[in-house]
């Protein structure tokens, strides 16, 4: 049973050529075609420097102190923002999510303040912490919160009426429902939760220190474009987007983890 169990991760990443060729594929390919353009003059070298020159400059900002200290800001304000709706969106989802009363309360209310773009409390959060970390971390917090807190909700409206019922026919307490019947259901709406939460926490950390000017990988990204460092303006561009590469890829090795037992996760293992 053990053996059965943790081999369905491993059968996931089988074949990994055949998994990750094409796209590997594609991506040698986008980086061909950024050596090639300026250098036949299709593009401007000055708005595009060729591949080999974003490389270039790749290595240079990884020898310098600079460039740690504003990936260690970046990825220290994306876990916390992370961290905080994560527990925040669990917590308040099985509360709605598991009362009905509270559910058609707070409708009305969540599908209000859901829609509103994070990057539209840019000034609210410039007035109340100025030019600093909190203010991206409030940007952070709000925009993953609701993809968490939606899928929590879904999750916990769809347990069984039948279970629910036994539980309470049982005279389980409240804290054994949830863990028992409620938990089970939700998890793997919280794992899609927390996938889309992770990348969306991404986006907001670096878009809150592009435009805000709070530490980290954006606020060195604008200083470079500003100072027309074109060459490590790019390669800042590319590391963010490794991050998110990351990010996906340890999200979706967390799910296929927690979510072994899951007839999906068994079903994908299996193709």
């Amino acid at each position: 049973m053990a053996n059965a169990t943790l081999g369905v991760p491993s059968r996931v990443w089988r074949n990994p050529v055949r998994r990750l060729g094409p796209g590997l594929a594609g991506l040698l390919g986008l980086v061909a075609l950024i050596e090639i353009l300026p250098r036949v003059g299709l593009v401007d070298p000055r708005f595009l420097p060729p591949f080999s020159e974003i490389l270039a400059a790749l290595v240079g900002q990884a020898g310098s102190i600079e460039f740690w200290l504003a990936l260690g800001d970046t990825m220290r304000g994306w876990a916390t923002g992370l961290a905080i709706a994560v527990v925040l969106g669990v917590v308040l989802g099985i509360l709605i999510g598991s009362n009905q009363v509270m559910r058609a309360a707070t409708a009305t209310t969540i599908e209000f303040l859901r829609p509103i773009p994070s990057v539209a409390l840019i000034p609210l959060a410039v007035l109340l912490f100025g030019p600093d970390m909190r203010s991206t971390l409030l940007l952070v917090v709000y925009a993953s919160f609701w993809q968490m807190l939606v899928q929590v909700l879904y999750g916990a409206q769809d347990v069984d009426p039948v279970a629910r019922e036994t539980a309470r026919s049982y005279r389980l307490s409240r804290w054994t429902q949830v863990r028992t019947v409620t938990w089970p259901t939700a998890l793997p709406y919280v794992m899609t939760g927390l996938r889309l939460a992770a990348s969306v926490a991404l986006i907001l950390e670096v878009t809150g220190e592009l435009i805000i000017g709070s530490p980290g990988l954006g606020r060195s990204i604008a200083v470079a474009q500003s100072s027309g460092a074109v060459s490590i303006m790019y390669a800042l561009v590319m590391v963010t987007g490794l991050i998110g590469v990351v990010v996906n890829l340890g999200a979706r090795a967390c799910e296929l983890r927690v979510l072994r037992w899951h007839p999906s996760i068994r079903a994908e293992a299996a193709r």
